[in-house]
């Protein structure tokens, strides 16, 4: 690929990583830090491992158990998740997670007694996002959708 090709793809991960989502996700993955090893990493390399792209998925087999650096990373996803929904509303929003050891399950995320995110997964021993771009993406549509409804719901997020 030619250097003009790259510029675009380039610029469109720099606004990826300047997301407030996906800044929280990398707070988060660097408090996690305890022994120092990722503190000269850049941000990019240190999202690495949230980039599955559709090759490397062709080559994870469709029925598998995922692995426990896989698990970890969606617990850190969600976690980020529920931090930035936090930052932005003032209230806690807390990740309840339980996934199968074929790597089935559900997600939910709770702000007071209120629900703001339930969602099912499947395939979590593919868990990745193709880009940056669709990292910041999809982080930032749960959060939003989450205050969404906070707002509608505001007396139950606040119970």
């Amino acid at each position: 690929m030619d250097d003009a090709a790259m510029i675009p793809a380039v610029n469109e991960d720099k606004a990826a990583l300047a997301t407030s989502f996906v800044k929280c996700l990398v707070r988060l993955l660097r408090a996690q830090d305890s022994y120092g090893a990722w503190e000269g990493k850049p941000d990019p390399e240190l999202l690495a491992d949230f980039i599955v792209t559709k090759e490397q998925r062709r080559e994870i087999p469709i029925i598998g158990d995922p692995d426990p650096d896989v698990l970890w990373r969606l617990d850190v996803y969600y976690t980020a998740v529920g931090l930035a929904i936090e930052e932005r509303t003032g209230l806690m929003a807390s990740p309840m997670m339980k996934i199968s050891h074929e790597g089935f399950g559900r997600v939910l995320l709770t702000a007071g007694r209120l629900v703001v995110l339930s969602k099912t997964l499947r395939d979590v021993h593919r868990f990745g996002f193709e880009t940056f771009r669709t990292l910041a993406e999809a982080g930032t549509r749960l959060v939003d959708d989450a205050i969404a409804a906070i707002e509608i719901y505001p007396d139950a997020a606040r119970a």
